[in-house]
C-alpha cells in the first residue's frame, strides 16, 4: 500500500541527511515539499538520499530540485540510476527557457499572418486543382466503364442526401415566395399596379430563388454531411486501408457522391420551384384577391417556362461545386477531431460562397444574353 510523502534527518559522516521516504507524487505529496524547504534553509549542507522513496513523478522531482536549490551543493542528491534519470529529465526543463511568447502588434507579426493567408490560399487553390484533376479522371473512368459506379452508394446518398431535403427545400421556398408576394403588393400597390406582383413572383422564384435557396440548403446539409463522413474515415484511416486494398477513394467515395448529388438537384429545383409558386399564389389571393385561375394564367401569358430553364440550367454546376467542395474538405481533414471540425466548418462556408457567386455569374451572363 503506498504511503504519503516524507522526510526525516539522521546524521551521518559529520553532518545530516534527509532521508525521504513515502511516495513523491503529485497525489502522495502534500505538505512535505514545504517542509522540506524550510529543513534545507535551516541546515544548506544537508545531504538529500532518496533510496527509501516509494515512487516518484515528475512532480515530486521537481519539488526536491526546487528545495535543493544551491549552487555550492549541487550534487548532494543520492539516488537510484532510475531516479536520477528522472531527475535529469526534469532539471533539463527547468533549466530550459521559456519560449517566448510572440508580440502580435508587432507589424512584423502583421506581415507575417498576411503572408501565411496568402500562402495558404494558394496552396489551397493547388490543392483544389489537384482533386478537381483526380475526380475528372474518376468520372472518365466511369463514363468508359459504366460497371465500375457503385449504383448501390449512389442511390443510398442521392436519398440521404439529396431527397430527405425535399422538405426543409418546400417549406423554405414556400415562405419565400410568399414574402415576395407579399412586398411585391405592397410596393405596386402604390402605383396601382399591384397585379403586377404574380410577375415578380414568376421570375423571382423560377429563376432565382429555386435554385439559390435549394443549393444554400444543399452547401449546408450536404456539403457538411460529405466532409464529416468522408473525414472521419480519413481519422480511422479507412481511406488508407482502401488504399492498401487497391480501391480508389474518389471511385468508392467522392464519384457516387458526386453523382448523388447531380441526380438529385434539379428535382429539388423543381419542387422548390412549385413551393414558392404556391407560397406566392396564396397570397396573390389573400392580398390580391385574384383567382387561381388568374394566377397562373398571367404565369403563362407574361411569365412562361424561359425563367423555370434559366434557374434549372444552374443546377448541375451548383451539384458540382457543391460535391466537390464537401468531399475536397473531407479528404483534407489530419488526423484530430479539430481539424475535422475546421474542414466541416470551411466546406459550409466555401460551399455557400461558391453557390451565390456561381448564382451571380450566371445572372451576369443571361443579362447579357437577354435572357
Amino acid at each position: 500500500m503506498s504511503e504519503a510523502a516524507d522526510f526525516h534527518l539522521e546524521d551521518a559522516n559529520g553532518g545530516k541527511v534527509a532521508v525521504l521516504t513515502g511516495d513523491w507524487t503529485a497525489v502522495k505529496m502534500g505538505q512535505a515539499p514545504d517542509r522540506l524547504i524550510d529543513a534545507l534553509r535551516k541546515s544548506p549542507k544537508i545531504q538529500i538520499d532518496l533510496s527509501k522513496i516509494g515512487r516518484c513523478d515528475t512532480s515530486g522531482a521537481w519539488s526536491v530540485l526546487r528545495a535543493a536549490k544551491d549552487e555550492a551543493h549541487p550534487d548532494r542528491i543520492a539516488a537510484s540510476p532510475e531516479i536520477k534519470r528522472l531527475f535529469e529529465l526534469v532539471s533539463h526543463a527547468r533549466e530550459a527557457e521559456p519560449t517566448p511568447e510572440p508580440n502580435q502588434k508587432t507589424p512584423y507579426a502583421f506581415f507575417d499572418r498576411v503572408g501565411r493567408a496568402v500562402v495558404d490560399i494558394w496552396e489551397n487553390v493547388f490543392d483544389t486543382m489537384v482533386f478537381n484533376g483526380h475526380l475528372l479522371v474518376a468520372t472518365g473512368r466511369a463514363i468508359s466503364d459504366p460497371r465500375r459506379i457503385r449504383w448501390a452508394a449512389v442511390f443510398a446518398i442521392a436519398e440521404r442526401a439529396g431527397l430527405d431535403a425535399m422538405p426543409i427545400v418546400a417549406a423554405t421556398t414556400f415562405f419565400i415566395g410568399a414574402v415576395v408576394g407579399l412586398l411585391g403588393a405592397n410596393l405596386l400597390a402604390q402605383f396601382g399596379a399591384q397585379v403586377f406582383a404574380v410577375e415578380l413572383i414568376g421570375v423571382a422564384v423560377l429563376r432565382e430563388f429555386s435554385i439559390l435557396i435549394t443549393a444554400l440548403l444543399l452547401a449546408g446539409r450536404s456539403a457538411s454531411a460529405f466532409a464529416a463522413e468522408i473525414g472521419a474515415m480519413k481519422m480511422n484511416q479507412e481511406i488508407d486501408a482502401m488504399r492498401v486494398l487497391g480501391v480508389d477513394p474518389f471511385d468508392a467515395l467522392v464519384f457516387p457522391r458526386f453523382l448523388a448529388l447531380l441526380l438529385t438537384i434539379p428535382l429539388l429545383v423543381f419542387i422548390a420551384a412549385i413551393a414558392g409558386l404556391v407560397g406566392g399564389l396564396i397570397v396573390s389571393i389573400t392580398v390580391l384577391g385574384l383567382s387561381p385561375t388568374a394566377f397562373f394564367q398571367r404565369l403563362i401569358d407574361n411569365v412562361g417556362v424561359t425563367p423555370f430553364w434559366i434557374g434549372l440550367s444552374k443546377a448541375p454546376v451548383m451539384a458540382v461545386v457543391i460535391a466537390a467542395i464537401g468531399c475536397r474538405q473531407g479528404m483534407a481533414v489530419g488526423g484530430d477531431v479539430l481539424s475535422l471540425g475546421r474542414r466541416v466548418t470551411a466546406a459550409v462556408v466555401q460551399a455557400i460562397f461558391s453557390a451565390i457567386m456561381i448564382d451571380s455569374v450566371f445572372a451576369l451572363i443571361y443579362m447579357k444574353l437577354n435572357l
